[in-house]
């Protein structure tokens, strides 16, 4: 079977392109190639100000994987390359769909020989800011996450010797590697390393909220979802664990779904029993798209997620998060009105970024 990848050799092969005056990447082109001498180009994320000046956000990448033109284009190759899995019928698109938000619209993935795993796929975009990954937190980086999929028994059932010989013997992949990293030589590191840094590029702040909030856009948000806008950072307390701009907080918490763990989480990774029952924070944005929801995906509908927040919320979960005392003071039930709980599922479906979900950059190349 062939991995080759004609039209996006040719583009980062070519040669001929003059000095660059800006690292900035243009929308409506592709990634330009490098100059031979000079190495791969140096690629700068195109963040709305908003982000960068006013609420202190830091874009960067790793020391030992900056973000390169000839990087971010191999890595997009790899997140689609379904060599990747022992049978090649899975890519890392496979189970993280640019239309579902970069998550699985199934409740659990499905592995090459038809294995089913046992926690939702989380979505893959906005991560620049994250120090760690899974549900349970166990990769401390986006290249230490990529190593995971591919041997897993139950994901893509390879090995990292067979997928770099096959990208070794490949035609194309070769040269490709040399441009993205400057000198040949093709090995699992390598390819982590550009995969991470294609998924890096995606960055989703373009939702109608945005344009509300940060740009002024006053028509851009109906009355009801402005109210559920209130519901949010106020009755619902959905803001003390999904903080603006990126409606997420970086760390893991407990947020009472169980009274008894059966998925031990962080607990089950570092066999601290305190930490049990604790999982990643999730970003809201693009919510819409991205069911089912929670680790295990046991509610389908953004509705069942804001009735569990309501009034199900179990109080005795062993280990519950102390950004849950406000369930604890109201017994369980935050009292919301069924004008307040559709205003709140207003709201949220105005974080989606429509753009993003669209965005030809972001997809399958071939």
């Amino acid at each position: 079977m062939t991995i080759r990848r004609t039209f996006w050799v040719n583009l980062i092969l070519l040669t001929s392109l003059g000095v660059l005056h800006s690292c900035k990447r243009d929308k409506e082109q592709d990634p330009a190639p490098s100059d031979p001498i000079s190495g791969p180009t140096p690629y700068v994320h195109d963040a709305p100000s908003w982000l960068l000046d006013s609420t202190g956000h830091v874009i960067q990448s790793p020391a030992d994987n900056p973000m390169t033109l000839e990087g971010i284009a191999l890595g997009r190759m790899l997140f689609y390359e379904t060599a990747l899995s022992d049978d090649y019928s899975m890519s890392c698109g496979s189970c993280h769909g640019q239309e579902d938000g970069f998550s699985d619209a199934r409740q659990f993935s499905v592995g090459t020989d038809g294995s089913v795993g046992t926690r939702q796929a989380m979505s893959t975009f906005n991560l620049l800011w994250d120090n760690f990954l899974f549900w349970d937190g166990r990769a401390p980086s986006m290249e230490a996450q990529a190593f995971g999929p591919v041997t897993n028994p139950i994901e893509m059932r390879n090995t990292w010797p067979t997928v770099e010989d096959r990208l070794r013997n490949d035609a194309e992949y070769p040269a490709l590697f040399e441009r993205a990293f400057g000198s040949p030589g093709i090995d699992s590191v390598r390819v982590v390393k550009a995969i991470a840094q294609f998924e890096r590029t995606l960055l989703s702040l373009n939702s109608r909220f945005d344009r509300y909030r940060y740009l002024g856009e006053t028509t851009a948000l109906t009355q009801s979802e402005i109210d559920g806008y209130r519901v949010f950072t106020r009755e619902g307390h959905c803001v003390d664990c999904h903080m603006e701009p990126l409606f997420v907080s970086h760390g893991m918490r407990n947020n009472g779904l169980d009274l008894v763990h059966t998925d031990l989480g962080l607990g089950g990774v570092n066999n601290n029993p305190s930490h049990n029952g604790i999982f990643k924070v999730t970003t809201l944005r693009n919510i819409e798209v991205t069911a089912p929801y929670m680790h295990d995906g046991r509610f389908t509908t953004l509705e069942e997620v804001v009735d569990f927040y309501n009034e199900g919320v179990q109080l005795g979960s062993p280990n519950l998060d102390n950004h849950m005392i406000p369930w604890v003071i109201a017994g369980g039930n935050l009292g919301l009105s069924e004008q307040q709980k559709s205003d709140l599922v207003a709201f949220m479906k105005a974080l989606t970024d429509d753009e993003f979900l669209t965005n030809p950059e972001f997809s399958d190349p071939n």
